[in-house]
């Protein structure tokens, strides 16, 4: 007789796990620590399930997750909009932690996404640098606006926040530095993408910490991983304008901002934005696919491991 494939789904909380199994149905509950992320390890093994999906949920999922990878359990992370999607779809509007669990364990034996190598300690800390690295330039940009439209006597204090913010903001990004230049590896992918006309450092970070599969996949996966691969909106004898949709947004508004600069001093990628233009297409169209070239590019640099050279651009 067959053995049959289990699907778990994990719904994480601050301090409570709950899972739940299909097709068997089985549901149970662990305290989110130690203790229970080990007996949760332990439970897991036993039934050797094909795949194990938990949401990312600002954090609060990377202890488990961690876990899980380490014993080598199937894991794969997905975006809580698409499980909440999928929950839709399939008819379960309500929402509690056991529910949660049910549709997770539902949404890996129907969609079963690929699973994906969590990140080591080095790389959070890393993406944890960056992602306070855009809290301090988001406060920075508020506190110049209110610079601006306060009263003559608030001024002062609000630009000594501003001063101390911009310090914190320089240490961050040394820190960030610092970081790259201890990794041989890190190093090398940041000095062959920092090669690329319009890549700067901030968008090489990104890179390094948000996408760590580039150069890993082909040309297709990467972009849709991305969210920049264009998708088709056509039904019957319509035919719908294609657009990019989901993917990772941290990486994708590094890019757009790399694609900016690379639109005017990237030889390769301002004539292809330029004929894109000149062929009647808007330009925000244009810019979008001049995205995809680039990453397209960067992806294929990474695989091969090599530098940028105008006249031997690195075949995308």
């Amino acid at each position: 007789m067959a053995v049959e494939s289990l699907y778990v789904g994990i719904d994480v909380c601050k301090r409570t796990l709950d899972i739940a199994v299909r097709p068997t149905g089985q549901q149970w509950a662990v305290s989110n620590d130690d203790a229970g992320i080990t007996s949760l390890v332990a439970d897991l093994r036993a039934l050797g399930p094909v795949l194990v999906v938990l949401e990312a949920t600002g954090g609060y999922e990377v202890p488990v997750a961690a876990a899980l990878a380490a014993a080598g359990l199937p894991l794969a992370v997905s975006n809580p909009r698409q499980v909440r999607d999928f929950a839709k779809a399939t008819g379960t509007l309500a929402k509690t932690d056991k529910i949660d669990a049910r549709v997770l364990a539902h949404f890996a034996q129907a969609v079963q996404p690929t699973p994906r190598a969590v990140p080591d300690e080095q790389q959070r800390a890393f993406a944890d640098l960056l992602a306070r690295r855009r809290q301090l330039i988001e406060m920075l940009t508020a506190e110049k606006n209110r610079l601006k439209i306060s009263l003559r006597a608030l001024r002062p204090r609000i630009q000594a926040h501003i001063d101390w913010l911009q310090r914190e903001l320089d240490e961050i990004e040394k820190d960030l530095l610092n970081q790259v230049r201890q990794s041989p590896v890190w190093r090398e992918r940041d000095e062959i993408l920092q090669s690329t006309p319009g890549v700067g450092p901030i968008c090489s970070f990104t890179l390094l910490a948000e996408l760590p599969e580039l150069g890993t996949l082909d040309r297709k996966k990467i972009a849709a991983l991305v969210g920049v691969a264009p998708l088709n909106r056509d039904s019957g004898k319509h035919r719908g304008h294609r657009i990019v949709w989901g993917g990772r947004a941290q990486v994708r508004a590094a890019l757009y901002m790399a694609t900016l600069s690379a639109t005017r001093y990237n030889p390769v990628v301002r004539d292809f934005y330029e004929r894109l233009i000149a062929a009647g297409k808007v330009k925000k169209v244009a810019l979008v696919a001049s995205m995809h070239k680039l990453l397209i590019i960067l992806n294929a640099m990474l695989k091969k491991r090599t530098f940028w050279h105008y006249n031997r651009p690195c075949a995308a």
